[in-house]
């Protein structure tokens, strides 16, 4: 084990009403003091069953480009595809320690995939309150099923038939995406990977804190990946930053929460709360490893030249997971 989980954590001092200080966010940062109430400005939320493409692909790029972050419903997963979902990953948490510990990520990978607690550098050896954890989900030649758990027995059908309602809802988003930044349906698709392009599942888990006025689950960011696609639970944790403050983004049962790189890269973060569990389900669209990614050509030119450059997309995380400029 690399660190105590949080799970443990929470269980611990639950009853003190204090956290360790490792947990203590500092001023700028602390939930009571940074987020603004009684303004909201609600996110996008899009009918991704709208018959009119147009319509639809003006939406969803205007949304992207302003925004960063919308919602979609009528999105053609059934809600028990969903809940099946849920409901085997908060068994899974539910184990003992001991049998979550069979997943957790081997110390020496160089992979995320695994069971675990910290993902990525924090400043000043900070924690957040969360246990997580990844596995790739679609290509069947990219999954590593000695991450997927055993229990419960469910597990692995619960997630492969979510992986095959997810595709299409992906593959209709890029194709939306990409028609919207003036491209063909299928070119910023293939420019992420195309029939490579990974789906990496990760659980999040945020047990109750004694002190959520003062801890983060996840510390502000934006996503590595080209789009995540996020189901949460009921309990509100979310936050978008807009207009230099953070509002909280509404939970709307079923729909499905996407951010993005490709247009505008938003701020978020997670808060969690005093009496109850938040979890959520994020799939990051992901190139190969080895790919190449930068800015497209057709969208560039000597007036509004490259802002960045080429690199490998497992340079790009590696070099964000250690905060290393790039």
């Amino acid at each position: 084990m690399d660190m105590e989980r949080v799970q443990a954590i929470a269980f611990s001092f639950m009853t003190e009403g204090r956290i360790p200080p490792e947990f203590i966010r500092s001023e700028k940062e602390q939930p009571a003091i940074t987020t603004l109430h009684g303004y909201d400005p609600q996110i996008p939320t899009i009918d991704f069953s709208d018959p009119d493409e147009d319509s639809l692909t003006r939406l969803i790029a205007e949304a992207s480009t302003d925004w960063g972050m919308f919602q979609i419903v009528n999105h053609g997963i059934p809600t028990h595809v969903i809940n099946n979902l849920q409901k085997v990953g908060e068994d899974f948490f539910a184990l003992p320690q001991e049998e979550k510990e069979l997943y957790a990520k081997p110390p020496d990978s160089k992979s995320i995939e695994g069971y675990g607690t910290r993902l990525q550098k924090e400043e000043e050896g900070k924690r957040a309150w969360v246990d997580h954890l990844f596995h790739k989900i679609w290509p069947p030649s990219a999954i590593n099923y000695q991450f997927w758990p055993k229990n419960p027995p469910s597990y692995r059908d619960a997630n492969e038939v979510y992986a095959k309602c997810l595709r299409g809802v992906a593959d209709k988003l890029l194709s939306r995406l990409s028609v919207g930044l003036g491209l063909g349906e299928k070119e910023l698709r293939e420019s992420v990977g195309g029939d490579e392009l990974t789906y990496l599942l990760k659980i999040n888990y945020y047990p109750p804190c004694p002190r959520p006025d003062l801890a983060l689950g996840v510390v502000a960011h934006t996503d590595m990946s080209a789009i995540a696609i996020l189901v949460p639970n009921h309990v509100q944790g979310l936050q978008l930053f807009r207009d230099d403050h953070w509002f909280d983004v509404k939970y709307i049962p079923n729909a499905l929460i996407l951010s993005n790189g490709k247009y505008k890269s938003v701020l978020h973060r997670t808060t969690v709360n005093k009496d109850m569990t938040r979890m959520s389900w994020p799939v990051f669209l992901e190139p190969p490893p080895e790919l190449a990614i930068g800015p497209l050509p057709k969208l560039t030119s000597e007036d509004n030249p490259p802002k960045y450059k080429k690199k490998r997309y497992c340079d790009y995380v590696y070099c964000k997971l250690n905060k290393i400029p790039q």
